[in-house]
């Protein structure tokens, strides 16, 4: 007889998730050891070196096959895999260590990568430990082709006669993901994990609910037990009792039905019901994300990551984009926009986003050599990257925004590497928008002390909810230990969202929001409340947003906002968020 039981997670992707779990199990990394001949050594490296040019080949074949309508960040992914397949540290040390120690080409290779995850093991920051399991799938992948076994990844014939599948794993790949597109894949969970996971971001790119970092799910749950995944709690209830499970269905069948209501408006204006217009802008990585962004009725792009195209880069390609490339992929995304404005961010690399092509050594990158900073420090490449904005703003209405700034030193020399930028241009005859708009990131907590620092240079800014949350708080949200801790109600951080906003509006200066709060829609209200008008987010959030935009009198939500804004105990800000969502 099964029990009932429930497990918590980190919720990554919202929404009611039914059905039977299906297991996949990782690949042995329990490996034969042995030691060969020296005459066997070569032979041995070659064997190894085959099942290395295999494993890139099933990659190639992995993203030649990508469906057209699957999620860009599946094929930047794959390419993540491949390039730290070719990286010297998974390409060429295993045969060393066969060549000099005389291990068989498993143990080699195994050795090698724990060698390597051992260093992520100490690493402060959540988006570096996670890519301790890209170099462990990319292992396993190669481990598959020398043994010759396979993991069973895909349903039995039988499983294809169920309507939902519940993958339950304790890491998932991109390519694994990109197998499962073709089945009835309604929701997954995992034990390792966190925001910035690979699958986490999959997940909202599929919209699918999911929650990670679960730590046993994997060994607790059983082949075919029914699970529940309630995406917006963190919540997984394995063999749910019938009371509960008629009580998840019906919040996914109202789900449902919400998500149909929500289609219908797609074409209508973001007007509060005291007749406020709002703007709603998308998030996007990529050019291709686009056609998502319009088909939802997004304004414009209020944050184009421009990061993407270093750390996602084809097989085969150079490892840094070049300035025609960049301009090539900024030129896409103004066109595809239609005339709406386009916010192409200045590359932010560091702490929770790593270039292979870029060594990074800092002890701690989320305090180190990270995104405005390390432009400023490599003044040929951030200038490449100027030019290929400036010159995309000949095709449309582009704005440049400058990530993580907090001193007038750094306003003042980005500035003035633009007007270089502008005057190599004119120099080569390439046309520009000669009134580009430039603004800044409010992510540091200095920053939001130092806010006339900013209005007295810049001509707009936009509030990046994720860092500044982590830093004023100093947690790590994508460390389940910590994650707790997160909270964007947190009285310090209400503070600084309203006096950023006030700020912003009582000098004329626009500010938009841009980081993950700006598509909770728990927290639409009291934004506008606080002042708010410019909304940027994930595509897939902005209808929901909409709604709330549309149920909203802001004349009635005034002063209960202004009340939330000056408390500080946790009990009475959840109190009048209670009564504020009513309203």
């Amino acid at each position: 007889m099964a029990y009932s039981f429930t497990l918590h997670g980190i919720p990554v992707s919202r929404g009611i998730a039914i059905g039977r779990a299906h297991l996949i199990a990782p690949a042995a990394m329990d490996v034969q050891h042995y030691l060969i001949e020296q005459e066997q050594v070569e032979a041995e490296v070659q064997r190894l070196e085959n099942a290395i040019t295999t494993a890139h080949k099933e990659l190639e074949n992995l993203w030649a096959d990508l469906p057209k309508d699957s999620p860009v960040e599946l094929g930047a992914f794959l390419d993540v895999h491949a390039m730290i397949l070719s990286d010297p540290l998974i390409s060429e040390a295993p045969l060393d260590i066969i060549r000099k120690r005389r291990y068989n080409a498993e143990w080699a290779l195994v050795t090698q990568l724990e060698e390597l995850t051992e260093h992520f093991d100490g690493i402060d920051d959540a988006y570096l430990r996670e890519r301790k399991a890209d170099i462990q799938q990319i292992g396993e992948r190669v481990l598959k082709v020398l043994t010759g076994t396979a993991r069973t990844l895909l349903p039995t014939s039988a499983d294809h006669d169920r309507t939902h599948m519940i993958v339950v794993a304790h890491d998932i790949s991109p390519a694994d993901m990109i197998q499962f597109r073709e089945h009835t894949f309604s929701g997954f969970l995992t034990d390792l994990g966190g925001q910035n996971s690979h699958a986490a971001i999959v997940a909202r790119s599929l919209d699918i609910p999911a929650v990670v970092g679960m730590s046993h799910a994997s060994d607790l749950i059983e082949q075919d037990d029914w699970v529940v995944i309630d995406g917006d709690a963190g919540v997984v209830i394995v063999d749910p009792s019938p009371l509960v499970l008629d009580y998840y269905r019906n919040r996914q069948t109202t789900l449902l039905k919400a998500r149909k209501k929500l289609s219908k408006l797609k074409k209508a204006a973001a007007i509060t019901q005291d007749g406020t217009p709002i703007t709603l802008l998308a998030n996007i990585e990529f050019p291709e994300d686009c056609p998502t962004a319009l088909d939802v009725g997004a304004q414009g792009v209020g944050l184009f990551r421009s990061e993407f195209l270093f750390m996602s880069r084809p097989l085969g390609a150079p490892k840094m984009p070049g300035e025609e490339e960049q301009f090539e992929a900024y030129r896409k995304a103004v066109v595809a926009m239609r005339g709406r404005p386009v916010t192409i961010r200045t590359l932010d690399i560091g702490a929770d986003k790593q270039i292979e092509a870029i060594e990074q050594n800092a002890l701690n990158p989320a305090l180190g050599l990270r995104a405005i900073r390390y432009c400023l420090s490599e003044p040929k490449l951030f200038l490449a990257q100027l030019r290929a904005i400036l010159r995309a703003s000949a095709f449309g209405k582009v704005k440049l925004l400058v990530p993580m700034i907090a001193h007038a030193f750094e306003i003042d020399q980005t500035l003035a590497m633009i007007e270089q930028a502008k005057t190599q241009l004119r120099n080569t005859g390439h046309k520009f928008d000669a009134d580009i708009e430039v603004g800044a990131m409010i992510e540091i907590p200095a920053a939001v002390l130092a806010l006339p620092m900013f209005i007295s240079r810049l001509d707009f800014l936009s509030i990046g909810t994720n860092d500044l949350i982590q830093y004023a708080l100093a947690i790590d949200r994508g460390d389940h230990e910590v994650a707790h801790l997160y909270n964007p109600l947190h009285p310090a951080i209400l503070q600084m969202l309203s006096m950023t906003i006030r700020a912003g509006a009582k000098s004329g200066i626009p500010v938009s929001m841009c980081g993950e709060v700006a598509g909770n829609t728990k927290l639409t209200r009291l934004l506008l409340g606080m002042g708010l008008r410019e909304f940027s987010m994930h595509p897939s959030q902005l209808l929901a947003v909409k709604q709330e935009i549309l149920n909203c009198d802001l004349q009635q939500i005034a002063s209960r906002t202004k009340r939330i804004v000056n408390l500080y105990e946790p009990s009475a800000i959840e109190h009048e968020m209670e009564q504020l969502q009513a309203m």
